[in-house]
């Protein structure tokens, strides 16, 4: 099962980075999109539980099986685990999405993020969705990495 749900996902992310590669490369930043209520419910209630700092409502957001795959930490699997991963942080948070499809049980949002009242993408994530059994989407995996740039 999970394996049938990587694949999905894989082929959702693969299909996406080839149609929005050329406008995601492009400066400045793409602009916001507006998601379907279900979806836009998943970044509302993502920066609800880390403005309050709760790990479990964080990890709740996740399937059973989900990943975090934050820059610069190794994987991160299953409810758990996201909730350990996540204790402690939290703050100001705005999400905010540039990008986003939904194929039957799987979907994804693409977007940037920013904190402390900042309006600019301090950087960007990919959301991995699955639908549940009761029909909500679940985070099957959180991808996020800042926009800071390296010399050279």
């Amino acid at each position: 099962m999970v394996r049938n749900r990587l694949t999905l996902c894989a082929a959702v992310l693969a299909t996406v980075a080839l149609a929005a590669a050329p406008a995601l490369g492009a400066e400045p930043a793409p602009g916001s999109v507006a998601l379907p209520p279900e979806l836009a419910r998943v970044l509302k209630d993502y920066e609800k539980a880390w403005r309050a700092r709760d790990a479990a409502g964080l990890a709740r957001l996740f399937a059973e099986d989900g990943f975090v795959l934050s820059s610069g930490r190794g994987p991160v699997r299953g409810r758990a685990a996201i909730e350990k991963h996540y204790a402690g942080a939290g703050g100001d948070l705005s999400l905010r999405a540039f990008a986003y499809a939904t194929d039957g049980k799987v979907g994804y949002i693409l977007g940037g993020y920013a904190w402390d009242g900042v309006a600019t993408d301090k950087g960007k994530f990919t959301l991995t969705l699955v639908r549940g059994e009761d029909g909500r989407w679940l985070i099957f995996s959180d991808m996020d990495n800042g926009n800071a740039h390296s010399p050279g």
